[in-house]
Formats: structure tokens, C-alpha cells, sequence
């Protein structure tokens, strides 16, 4: 079941798209944010997350346009479980010797109802580089703004589980990549 949950975190990272966003003051706060994955080995969904990860975000609810976000996510720390963790630095799933990190440029943010909102950007994974569109939803709880939203990646379009891992009957080819960020200094919504 590695393999598949090594996808997801990869699809995880995936999720570094998550659009967030932050002005000057704005921050992550790690302790209420997650990453995580759902792919499927054999037909059965595993489930994993990223144990570490950043953001930096510039973002104004009045003007979403002119906001950014980018996101990094350290390969390394993708968990699934015990037997699992072992094989995801290996080259054929994450490299993470050659590459630490998952990155996520936002390009453009727009407002889609009043909580609602579409992220597109560029996601690079192990050296590959692939457009992505993140829906993302907004909730604001005092000074706190959380960010939740889902999308698929295709783990094999950024080469996770290569070689024998390749074969989609074994670890399917698409991942589930889900988001819950929170951030403080955003603006009121």
C-alpha cells in the first residue's frame, strides 16, 4: 500500500496548490493546517498527508487578482505508514535526494461566489511542472481564515512510482489531494 499513499502524498504535494492567501502580516498557522492524499492500491483507497510544509501568501479578499500564493511541500515527510515512509524517498517514488521539494506559483486567483474561489498556478513535482486549477473555499473564525479545497493530480504525469510502480492496475494513476490551511491577517471576507 506504499506505493499508493507515496502517490498521494505526491498528489498531497500536489495540494501545495491550495490557495490560501495572506497580506503583508498574513501567516500559516501549521498547527491547523494539514495536506493530505488519497490514492488507491488494488482498489483500495490509502491515505496519507505532508508532515511539513510552507506557504507564502499575499492575498486581499477585495481584490483576489492582484493576490498570490506559493506553497513548498518537503517530499521527505509525506507519511503513510510505517513501511511505506521507507519507500517514498526512493528514486522511483518522490527522489527526495534529488527533489526535496514540492512547489506550488499561484498565476491567477478569482472570486467565483462569496466564500468561493478558483486558484491557478503551476505545480512541480520531482522536475515536473504542470498546470493545475484549485477550487477553494474560505471560512473565517475570529482572526483565524481557513483555506479548504480538493483536486486530482496524475501521479504518473510527474513521474511517482515509476518502473513496476507504473503499472495502474497495482497504485492507480490518479490522486486525491486535499487541503485545510489556516492563516491569520487575512482580511475580512
Amino acid at each position: 500500500m506504499m506505493p499508493a499513499r507515496f502517490l498521494c502524498s505526491l498528489a498531497l504535494v500536489a495540494a501545495v496548490c491550495t490557495p490560501l492567501a495572506a497580506q503583508a502580516q498574513q501567516a500559516l498557522v501549521p498547527a491547523q493546517s494539514e495536506i493530505s492524499f488519497t490514492s488507491r492500491q488494488m482498489g483500495v483507497p490509502v491515505d496519507g498527508k505532508f508532515k511539513s510544509f510552507s506557504a507564502q501568501v499575499a492575498f486581499d479578499p477585495a481584490k483576489p487578482a492582484s493576490s498570490s500564493i506559493a506553497f513548498t511541500v518537503d517530499t521527505g515527510s509525506a507519511d503513510i505508514g510505517r513501511e511505506a515512509n521507507a519507500e517514498m524517498p526512493k528514486a522511483v517514488w518522490f527522489n527526495v535526494a534529488q527533489f526535496p521539494k514540492a512547489t506550488f506559483q499561484s498565476s491567477s486567483i478569482k472570486r467565483l461566489g462569496a466564500t468561493q474561489y478558483e486558484v491557478a498556478g503551476k505545480l512541480s513535482i520531482k522536475g515536473v511542472s504542470s498546470d493545475v486549477v484549485v477550487p477553494v473555499t474560505l471560512a473565517q473564525n475570529g482572526a483565524t481564515t481557513v483555506a479548504t479545497g480538493a483536486f486530482p493530480i496524475k501521479r504518473l504525469a510527474f513521474r511517482i512510482g515509476e518502473k513496476e510502480w507504473a503499472d495502474t492496475s497495482m497504485v492507480a494513476d490518479e490522486v486525491q489531494v486535499k487541503f485545510k490551511i489556516a492563516l491569520t491577517g487575512v482580511g475580512k471576507l
